[in-house]
């Protein structure tokens, strides 16, 4: 061979895998699909630099099998060795375990800095076109161009997480702001009824519950509730139950004619999978009567005549049994103002760095000392001390607190 054919044979190479480069890199801008990505980067190896057999891997959780072509049918389902983990540099083949080091020739890596991104197999390598007959000098054009066929392949779908993360962002946004619309939007606020509630979801959206339903001037119907877990699938189940309580109350007002149909449908919705507690009250401020269900939650405080009573009379969990029996509905009359602090269970479960949970008393004492203040204050008080209480913890759980307080003035 001239030394001038033999300089022609060099250019011509040079120009094959340059303009192999920048056809790739058009591609990528024009931002092709993987697939093909992959039909370039194959017919470039296979076609214009005559490797004949190639087997390419890629990281994705775990090794996969992204590109084979040349290989017989034993090869239908290729399986990564993890001998090709201790390979860092490109060499030849050399260890000997499994069908991967019997039938293929060179290795090429790819790293990102120490972590491993693709390995490629090649064999039936043609000399003429890539020449490796001393050193194998072209094979790192070809790791560089695996490389960048990769990292395009890594920044789809990267890019493709970023849009998915977006969306789910957005529809969380959306379950949010429509999860907000559940909850009554305002609450009594005048000399004799005062009412105010606070929710802090764990996640964006959750499950617990509450609400207060004018029936009349005088009759109200209102409850907390908590759905068991957290996010999607919790909110989802407390919509139905706000859904449902509001149209039980079209029909009746009988606390424990509502709470079997709750249950009935949760039963239907959650298919014992989760379960509700439900603290449901009915209040008559014409003729001073109070009446409650407690189905299984946080028995809310209540502060009369200087003493807090715990109203726990009622039944099991919604969720739990077809048949709620032995339900317990407790009716008294009240003679002079009383505060109502209900709430759901993410207050108590809090935490201080000691792993002690944030007592009962300790909201007794915050109602006590506050009780002249209206119910937003009380609220604001109460989580106040639950942030300072908790330190650097999470809270570990939704928080819901709804507050009512009946004055003295018209009796």
């Amino acid at each position: 061979m001239t030394e001038n054919t033999k300089i022609s044979k060099q250019k011509r190479i040079q120009d094959l895998k340059l303009n192999a480069l920048l056809e790739v890199t058009k591609a990528i801008n024009n931002n092709v699909s993987t697939s093909q990505l992959l039909d370039l980067y194959q017919d470039i190896l296979e076609e214009r630099l005559g490797v004949g057999k190639l087997v390419l891997f890629h990281f994705d959780g775990d090794w996969k099998c992204i590109l084979k072509y040349g290989i017989d049918k034993e090869f239908n389902h290729v399986v990564f060795e993890e001998e090709l983990l201790a390979i860092h540099e490109i060499e030849t083949i050399t260890f000997s375990k499994g069908q991967l080091s019997k039938s293929f020739e060179i290795v090429i890596p790819v790293f990102h800095k120490q972590t491993p991104l693709a390995f490629v197999l090649l064999g039936d390598v043609n000399q003429e076109k890539l020449e490796l007959s001393a050193a194998i000098k072209h094979l790192p054009y070809v790791q560089t161009l695996t490389n960048i066929i990769v990292v395009a392949i890594e920044n789809k779908k990267l890019f493709k997480e970023n849009i998915q993360r977006a969306q789910i962002k957005k529809e969380l946004e959306l379950a949010q702001n429509m999860q907000q619309m559940l909850f009554p939007a305002e609450m009594p606020n005048g000399d004799s009824l005062q009412v105010a509630a606070k929710y802090l979801p764990h996640q964006q959206v959750g499950g617990d519950y509450y609400d207060f339903i004018e029936l009349n001037n005088h009759e109200f119907i209102f409850c907390i509730a908590d759905v068991s877990g957290k996010g999607i699938a919790a909110a989802l189940l407390m919509s139905n139950i706000q859904a449902t309580l509001h149209s039980l109350i079209n029909y009746t007002h009988n606390l424990k004619d509502i709470l079997i149909e709750l249950n009935k449908r949760v039963i239907h919705n959650a298919k014992s999978e989760k379960f509700v507690s439900l603290f449901l009250a009915k209040l008559n401020t014409k003729s001073q009567q109070f009446s409650y269900i407690n189905a299984g939650h946080n028995p809310p405080l209540f502060y009369y005549e200087q003493k807090f009573r715990e109203l726990n009379k009622g039944c099991t969990l919604l969720g739990i049994s077809d048949n709620l029996s032995q339900i317990q509905v407790e009716n008294f009359n009240y003679t002079s103002e009383f505060t109502l602090m209900c709430y759901t269970d993410g207050l108590t479960d809090t935490s201080n760095s000691e792993e002690e949970s944030l007592s009962v008393d300790a909201l007794k004492d915050i109602i006590a000392k506050n009780n002249n203040s209206k119910p937003e204050f009380l609220n604001d008080a109460l989580l106040y001390y639950a942030e300072e209480f908790k330190g650097e913890n999470e809270f570990p759980d939704d928080i819901a607190i709804l507050t009512v307080k009946v004055s003295d003035l018209n009796f």
